[in-house]
């Protein structure tokens, strides 16, 4: 059940991961996040264009909702390019899929599992080149259908868009955790529970200060993983990360196997426990043996020259109890429990008017007072002609043909004449012109017209955790005692702060008060004796 990894060691510079050091344009074989919207990051490794790929003649293709992307269109671009839609050709693609089919239908069950194991492995190594084809690739050419972001990658992004193998540690999570136990450029962190590598890729971005070499310490974190398939996936992302120098992934159960390397202790000052039950890991993170502290061979996992701080993540507040109960048994201090509750909110401008078209950020409504007057005059207007209309007909109805002519007469006559009185207001609920748009009537830019309107999420989208953390102190030794004194001698000193026990502050803090006491009665005395002398010399005519 326990196997680690051999420790990385190079001949010649590492690889730096793209991760740590992007580069300002993007590069083939590097791994890329695609920003198909908002809130859809896909992750991508580009390909070199060398021939037809998958039956694409532009070579390797991303195809999504927004149109198709020939891996081509995405190389040698500066970070944060958009990219647009090209047309491209599937050339043999529906040929081999229809062969596909065929042997299928031929070969049965067989075949149908060959092709499906074809696509699951196509999927799952989405770094894998070419199907080796030496043909010349096509020449894209730009398409109107959409576009795309191209980021480069890290760890909030990745965190987005990383395929979940389990429930992942999410940015406000661990931006909070990595700051608690005090993460910084050459700390050593320790990790259980690697699960999708979230938090292992936002903690190795924390403590990194360089590739270490042979005899050299540098930020470095010891990851374990207790399932075995996800171990060796996670192996797996962090040799195409070019992150296996920095990370130590161990396939381990912690809860009796305990956190060192190879028998040695990683001497880790910051650690961070994502069990179901983290108060069966606890005892193996002391500084002497829980059982049997005499004990002289026993390893600790921790810096003895450092304090260490530990957080752990719990889902429930019954985890949160008995791993705050193992804390305090084990020597742990400033115990602290929180929860934290992300919420993102959205910032735009509204524009307001009855005059606007519905487009998308217009409210169809009356923009002031004076707008919407002029609305209710309109709508009365035309309940008034509305209802006259409606009398006349009746009137027609009920009156004779000779009646009707007259009133038909008048009417018309009516109608010759200039109508004073109400005017109609008439409202434009036609959408407006480009020309419009272009040079509004405020002077203004369309996208700084309307009002500023900030709206936060309905509901907050996390998954409810506790973040226990606490402290292990270092250990104080009659060694450390004397080295600190030769360090810095006490010199002439009466007193030092912090030697004297209660009873003997309280007594010197008495024996103050009253001398503070005697030397007011003192000054006071002084003061009637002189006064008494002046009154004495005012009676006698002397002045003194």
């Amino acid at each position: 059940m326990d196997g680690t990894m051999a420790p990385v060691t190079r001949s010649q510079a590492p690889k730096i991961s793209p991760f740590l050091e992007p580069g300002k344009t993007t590069k083939v074989g590097s791994l890329a996040i695609l920003q198909l919207s908002r809130d859809n990051l896909q992750p991508v490794y580009l390909k070199a264009p060398a021939g037809k790929h998958d039956g694409y003649a532009e070579g390797a293709v991303v195809n999504t909702r927004y149109g198709s992307f020939p891996h081509s269109t995405m190389i040698g671009v500066p970070w944060g390019s958009q990219i647009r839609a090209s047309k491209v050709d599937t050339g043999s693609r529906g040929r081999n899929n229809k062969r596909k089919r065929d042997k299928s239908d031929d070969n049965g069950r067989e075949a149908s599992a060959t092709v499906t194991e074809e696509k699951t492995e196509q999927e799952s190594t989405p770094a894998e080149v070419n199907d080796g084809s030496t043909a010349a690739t096509k020449k894209v050419v730009a398409d109107v259908s959409g576009f795309i972001h191209i980021l480069p990658p890290t760890p909030e992004v990745w965190t987005s868009s990383l395929p979940h193998r389990t429930q992942v540690v999410y940015t406000p999570d661990y931006s909070y955790v990595l700051h608690r136990i005090r993460a910084r450029p050459g700390s050593v962190l320790i990790e259980a529970g690697a699960g999708s590598g979230s938090f292992s890729h936002a903690s190795v971005r924390a403590v990194y200060n360089g590739y270490p070499t042979e005899g050299e310490r540098k930020g470095k974190v010891y990851s374990f993983e207790f399932h075995e398939q996800r171990y060796h996936k996670m192996n797996k992302e962090l040799e195409e990360h070019n992150l296996d120098s920095l990370v130590h992934l161990t396939h381990r159960d912690v809860y009796n196997g305990g956190f060192l390397i190879d028998g040695k202790s990683p001497e880790a000052e910051a650690i961070f426990l994502d069990l179901p039950a983290p108060w069966e890991a606890l005892h193996h993170l002391s500084r002497r043996n829980p059982k049997n502290p005499q004990d002289k061979d026993w390893v600790s996992p921790l810096n003895p020259r450092k304090s260490a701080h530990i957080c752990t993540f719990s889902p429930c507040i019954e985890q949160v109890t008995k791993t705050v109960s193992a804390l305090r048994r084990l020597g742990w201090v400033d115990i602290d429990m929180v929860e934290i509750a992300n919420r993102k909110y959205h910032t735009s401008r509204e524009r307001v008017g009855l005059n606007l078209s519905m487009d998308r950020g217009v409210n169809n409504s009356a923009r002031d007072v004076d707008e919407a007057l002029a609305r209710l005059t309109e709508i009365e207007t035309r309940f008034r002609e509305h209802a006259a209309k409606s009398k006349e007909s009746d009137d027609e109805m009920d009156g004779d043909d000779d009646g009707l002519i007259k009133r038909h007469e008048k009417k018309e006559q009516k109608g010759g004449k200039k109508r004073g009185g109400d005017k109609k207001v008439k409202i434009d609920h036609k959408p407006a012109s480009p020309e419009s748009f272009e040079t509004p009537a405020s002077g203004m830019p369309l996208w700084m017209e309307g009002r500023l309107i900030t709206r936060g999420e309905p509901e907050i989208k996390t998954h409810t955790s506790y973040l226990v953390f606490a402290t292990l102190p270092r250990e104080w030794t009659e060694e450390d005692e004397a080295t600190a004194a030769a360090r810095h001698p006490v010199v002439g000193e009466q007193k030092v702060i912090g030697v004297v026990d209660k009873a003997a502050r309280k007594q010197e803090r008495r024996e103050q008060l009253q001398k503070a006491t005697g030397n007011r009665k003192a000054r006071r005395m002084e003061r009637a004796a002189e006064l008494a002398v002046t009154a004495e010399g005012g009676a006698s005519g002397v002045v003194p």
